[in-house]
Order: C-alpha cells, then sequence, then structure tokens
C-alpha cells in the first residue's frame, strides 16, 4: 500500500477514534472505568525502586525529603527527570516523590513497534496506544500511584505537561487532592491554542535559517501517516530533536539554562510513543476548561516571566479553577525550579503552609499578584 493512501488510513481513523475533531480523552472517563486496561487498584508490589500499577507496567520512583506526601508529576510529555528538583529541595516538611511516568525514562515502555499496514490494523493500533500511553492512563496512574501511597488526600505538583496531567487528575478525583503547585501549565485546556501553542512560539524566535529545518522537523515529528512505521528508539530520538530547537527559541527570548537535561534530552531517556500517545488523547479540537471547576484544592500557578508561552496564557489556565492564585517568577523562563531555586522554593512554601493550614475550608476567591 503506498504511503499516501497509508496517510488516508490514518486520517480516517483518526476520525472515526475522535482525534480528527474531538479529543480521544475526556475528562471524567478515568474515575468511571472508561478505556482503561485495568483497574485502578495496583497489583502487588515486588520491587522497591518501582511502583506496579499494571501486570505489565511499572513506573521508576524516588523521593526527596521527608514528612507530608507530595507527588511530582514531571513535563516533556515523556522528558523524565534524572534527579529531585532544586527548587523543591527548600521546601521542608515534605516527601517529594517522584516517577518516570508510563512510556518514558526508566519505566515500561509496552511496544516497540507496531506490526500491520491495512486499515483495521491501524485502527486498533491508534485506540491501542491511546488507551495504553494517554492521558487517560497517564491519570489513572496518578490515582494508582495515591493507592499505593495510602494517601487520601495528596498534595500534587506538575510542571508543563506534568501540570495538566495534575490538574486534570484533580478534576477526575477532587475529593483526594490537598492542593495543586503547576508550574508554566502549557496552554493546552483549549485546542487550537488561542495564542498558536508552542510550535508557533518556538518559530516565531527562531533565526530564519533555523525555521526553515524547524518546519521540516516538524513534518517528520507529525507525521502521523508513517506513525507506526517508527520503532520506539526512532520516535524518541525525533522528539528528542525538539530540544535543540527550544533552547534556541529560549536563548531568543533572553533566556537560557546551561547544561538543562530538561532542554537536550537524551533519546535513551525521553519516551517515543508516549508523546504521540498524548497528541491522540488531545485531538485537533477540545476544551477541557469546565471540568476545572470540579476541583476543590486550592492551587498555585507559577509563570516565568521568561517563559515563551505569554503570560496571558497561564493566566487563562489559572482562571479555570474556582480558587487559584498566580504568581510570576522574575528571572525564569519554563524551568522556575531550575533557574530560580530559591524564589520557586519561597513561592511553594509560602503557599502550602498558608493552605495546608486552612484544610478544610473553603475561601472560594482568585487570588493573582
Amino acid at each position: 500500500m503506498g504511503a499516501r493512501n497509508r496517510g488516508w488510513l490514518v486520517v480516517a481513523a483518526l476520525a472515526a477514534t475522535g482525534c480528527g475533531g474531538g479529543s480521544m480523552y475526556e475528562p471524567g472517563a478515568v474515575r468511571s472505568g472508561a478505556n482503561l486496561r485495568a483497574g485502578l487498584d495496583a497489583p502487588a508490589q515486588v520491587d522497591r525502586e518501582f511502583w506496579r500499577v499494571e501486570p505489565d507496567v511499572k513506573l521508576f520512583h524516588f523521593t526527596q525529603g521527608s514528612g507530608r506526601t507530595a507527588l511530582v508529576l514531571h513535563g516533556g510529555p515523556a522528558i523524565p527527570p534524572d534527579e529531585p528538583w532544586a527548587g523543591l529541595r527548600g521546601v521542608d516538611g515534605f516527601a517529594f516523590h517522584y516517577f518516570h511516568q508510563r512510556g518514558c525514562g526508566r519505566s515500561t515502555r509496552p511496544f516497540d513497534r507496531f506490526g500491520g499496514g491495512s486499515w483495521l490494523s491501524t485502527w486498533k493500533n491508534l485506540k491501542e496506544l491511546e488507551r495504553t500511553l494517554g492521558l487517560g492512563a497517564q491519570i489513572a496512574d496518578v490515582e494508582r500511584v495515591r493507592r499505593l501511597l495510602g494517601e487520601e488526600r495528596l498534595v500534587v505538583v506538575g510542571h508543563s505537561f506534568g501540570a495538566l496531567i495534575a490538574a486534570l487528575y484533580a478534576a477526575e478525583f477532587p475529593e483526594h487532592v490537598a492542593a495543586l503547585v503547576l508550574e508554566s501549565p502549557p496552554e493546552l485546556l483549549v485546542v487550537p491554542s488561542p495564542t498558536g501553542g508552542l510550535f508557533a512560539e518556538v518559530n516565531a524566535r527562531l533565526a530564519a535559517t533555523e525555521r526553515i529545518a524547524f518546519q521540516k522537523y516538524l513534518e517528520r515529528y507529525l507525521d502521523f501517516a508513517h506513525l507506526f512505521e517508527k520503532s520506539e528508539a526512532q520516535l524518541a530520538a525525533l522528539h528528542a530533536e525538539f530540544g535543540p530547537y527550544y533552547a534556541a527559541a529560549l536563548r531568543g527570548n533572553g533566556a537560557a539554562i546551561a547544561g538543562s537535561p530538561s532542554l537536550v534530552p537524551a533519546p535513551t531517556e525521553v519516551g517515543g510513543f508516549m508523546p504521540q500517545a498524548v497528541y491522540l488523547s488531545m485531538g485537533r479540537k477540545h476544551d477541557w476548561r469546565a471540568a476545572l471547576v470540579r476541583v476543590r484544592a486550592p492551587v498555585l500557578v507559577l509563570h516565568g516571566e521568561r517563559d515563551l508561552q505569554p503570560l496571558s496564557a497561564t493566566r487563562a489556565f489559572a482562571a479555570a479553577f474556582p480558587v487559584a492564585e498566580l504568581r510570576v517568577i522574575a528571572g525564569a523562563s519554563h524551568y522556575a525550579h531550575l533557574e530560580q531555586p530559591e524564589a520557586f522554593a519561597r513561592q511553594v512554601r509560602a503557599f502550602l503552609a498558608t493552605n495546608l493550614l486552612m484544610e478544610g475550608t473553603d475561601t472560594g476567591t482568585k487570588r493573582e499578584p
């Protein structure tokens, strides 16, 4: 079958599964158990270094500090941390639990390759990929980890794409979230993005010659017509290629984080199929703002003043919650926990100290700078 015909098969399959228009993930699906490979109670645990969340899926994890349990969700998508955040070292009284999300880092990567080229196999592959590594699966893992930790209510800290996972988890399970800290949440509550989104922001800050290369890269990166011809390693290497473009765009915006693994990740660490799965989850059109009205916990939203994402987009994200405060961290871009760790810690420490003392109360107010 020719590439052009395969492309039409993928487009048709995307439309049939919802991705061609609306999203494949809908808020509330995880709570209802829809489109999950397994239940929300994790199987028996056998390895201290890993949380087994499904019989064939385990998550690598590590802990920073001691005290009240807090869960940290990394961004990317599929770019896991290799060490604790500098910005959380200054927040005492908490055990911050980090884990590599399924499909990246040292956690389980369920797929190496997909087979088949027929309409039926393409459709099945799309649905299985999204069900296994998409947003619903990632949100379900947060709930499984909460149960493994034995905590009724979690403090959840999310960075970038992890902030979106954290927000949607809180919308699905509001009774199990004590507080949310969302650093640099992506402009993905509404798709298409009102300001153009990340790729547009990167492209606008690249030199003319870099833009040509970047556009060619995006054509390869978003080539869903040939998705299932690639392996996990090939897709991971392709995903990692974005790092240098993003770093160049930050420099064009007056910011840089020298040597940060979050900017130029190793292909062996990032996920390959996982980013594609969450793109399928989001689809080409959705509006999830109404779901965040269900969140009962207080929310701190942090924005770096030199982030590529405009402040207006982060403000709109914060405005979707019933109770939220937005703080801007001077001198930081997208990675305040690395660039300005003391300022980051100060904001998080003050927010948690105030709001966890007030647990069970409902101020019903939004707070901004």
